[in-house]
């Protein structure tokens, strides 16, 4: 029942029952990413008559976050690519990092030396600062 509740009042937990109702009518399954993402395009690669092109689009495993998209299926998911990385042996380069999600407002965030939301005592001062007077 509350995934009922939810799919029926929210978009940003997974997908509402409008996609769901769409992806069971015109969508098929293209491939799964490792953060759990299931990524979908009409049925067939049919051309959708107001885009010009297949319609692409991605239901999310948990909250719906485009920063989760990893490198490979955002390039077939914006029409950069035409081969979807399921269907091809996608790798990414050697000198590349993990695909992280962007952490901004989180524990997970990135706190600079100084800042007041890093752990620890702030830096003290030396002198430095002159407040301005007009």
């Amino acid at each position: 029942m509350k995934t009922f509740l939810l799919q029926f009042f929210t978009w940003w937990n997974g997908q509402t029952l409008g996609t769901r109702f769409f992806t069971w009518r015109k969508g098929e399954r293209v491939g799964r990413d490792e953060f759990g993402n299931t990524y979908y395009r009409t049925r067939g690669g049919a051309k959708d008559p107001a885009l010009g092109h297949e319609r692409r689009w991605v239901i999310y495993n948990g909250e719906a976050d485009a920063s989760m998209i990893p490198p490979g299926w955002h390039g077939w998911i914006h029409h950069r690519v035409d081969v979807a990385p399921s269907a091809e042996s996608y790798a990414a380069r050697e000198w590349e990092k993990p695909h992280r999600g962007n952490a901004t407002g989180s524990a997970e965030a990135y706190r600079p030396q100084g800042s007041i939301l890093a752990p620890g005592q702030p830096a003290e001062t030396k002198g430095e600062y002159q407040p301005w007077t007009p």
